[in-house]
């Protein structure tokens, strides 16, 4: 079972540490256990709770109530709720995927995901949903540590998902411009790299998918044998930012009269790229808006 410092544990649950510490001594309520130094530690159950509690008092609670509630009772006011009010889906379906996957339930991440795109359609659900629940428990913008096992099986079944979209796409017809995508050696999370050639393939374009973690000499021979009109590539992991400089000036001088594309949570890379002639997205809007030309 997983443990989490408050400091991961108000991160992902989005309830701050004050207001943890205030539960704690006004009610009891979300109890932290504690280590041999007396340091908080949460664990998975807790989570879900929390996840849940901070639905319900968004949606009007009040927490002397919410405490007073067992787990199931909990439940069924959240989905009670997601049935009426429904300006709050968000965060409902964010938190029944987090839920999923801390109890590495397959069938219960695959019904959310898909009643998500029955109501979202699949671009909303991927910007409003998925990509708020990667930045809650760490898979798209985490860097240097390893994805605890939650994260595994969440990233797996999101790209399993995302897979079978794309292919729905594919067709003939795919024979625009031609993009080569990838993400650099030591950049391993490819779930936003797998969503830009979903969005690629349905405007027609033509992907040449590399996947993560490609090392320079793979671009070569890419370079070598066809021509290619675009590349792009995630900048995340800070081994990435790190090295930034040579990947550009690696794909400038190996692809000739090619366009070059990053897309960064890294919103400084925009003005520190200015002398090259690499275009920078921090936003899925703008990357979509480009493609759509």
């Amino acid at each position: 079972m997983t443990r989490y410092s408050i400091d991961q544990f108000s991160g992902i649950t989005g309830i701050t540490k004050f207001v943890l510490r205030t539960w704690e001594n006004r009610y009891g309520y979300l109890k932290a256990e504690r280590t041999s130094t007396n340091i908080r530690v949460y664990t998975d159950e807790m989570v879900v709770r929390a996840l849940n509690t901070n639905y319900l008092l968004n949606s009007g609670f009040k927490i002397s109530k919410i405490a007073k509630l067992s787990d199931d009772e909990v439940k069924a006011a959240v989905f009670e709720i997601k049935i009426e009010d429904k300006s709050n889906k968000s965060e409902y379906y964010i938190n029944e995927i987090i839920v999923s996957a801390l109890t590495f339930n397959s069938v219960k991440f695959d019904t959310i995901y898909n009643e998500g795109i029955e109501e979202f359609g699949l671009l909303k659900f991927y910007k409003q949903v998925i990509l708020k629940t990667m930045e809650k428990i760490g898979i798209l913008w985490l860097t240097n540590r390893v994805a605890p096992s939650q994260e595994h099986f969440l990233s797996e079944h999101i790209k399993q998902k995302i897979a079978v979209a794309t292919d729905s796409k594919f067709s003939k017809e795919n024979t625009g411009p031609s993009w080569l995508l990838f993400l650099p050696e030591g950049e391993f999370h490819e779930i936003g790299l797998l969503f830009a050639k979903f969005l690629l393939i349905q405007h027609g374009y033509n992907v040449i998918f590399l996947g993560p973690n490609v090392p320079y000499g793979s671009l070569v021979q890419v370079s070598q044998n066809i021509n290619v009109d675009n590349t792009l590539l995630f900048c995340v992991a800070n081994a990435t930012k790190n090295n930034l400089d040579f990947t550009i000036k690696y794909l400038e001088s190996n692809f000739k009269n090619t366009s070059h594309y990053i897309i960064s949570n890294n919103l400084s890379l925009d003005t520190t790229l200015t002398k090259t002639d690499v275009k920078v997205f921090t936003e899925l809007d703008h990357f979509i808006k480009e493609i759509s030309k």
